[in-house]
């Protein structure tokens, strides 16, 4: 028999760590977001706002594939309110510092998320 590797934290206690962990691995000026999926207990928002940068927000879906590993999936930008191009180059490459630190983070709570 198999050996599935769920998550099996609480969604509220994931939403805290997370809140609490990812201002560590954004740059400082950064604020971020956590919220819930009401949906899906697996999955995560995170919603980043770029301070200093033209008041750029982003939006990301975190869905955890199993204990350790999540899928990050872009959703949306705006740019002070209104939707932006998300396919410029200055925007590609906060999405992908954005991915990327979305990971870090979830590695960051790996002792939490794989109990």
């Amino acid at each position: 028999m198999a050996k599935t590797d769920s998550l099996t934290i609480d969604q509220q206690q994931l939403v805290e760590a997370w809140q609490r962990t990812i201002p560590t691995v954004l740059n400082a000026s950064d604020k971020a977001e956590i919220k819930a999926d009401a949906a899906d207990p697996k999955t995560l928002w995170v919603h980043i706002v770029t301070e200093g940068r033209n008041g750029y927000s982003f939006d990301f879906k975190c869905t955890y594939v199993d204990s350790r590993e999540v899928k990050v999936e872009f959703v949306d930008v705006e740019v002070e309110g209104r939707n932006a191009d998300e396919r410029t180059t200055v925007i590609q490459t906060l999405i992908d510092d954005y991915v990327r630190h979305i990971h870090e983070c979830a590695q960051q709570l790996h002792a939490l998320t794989s109990n």
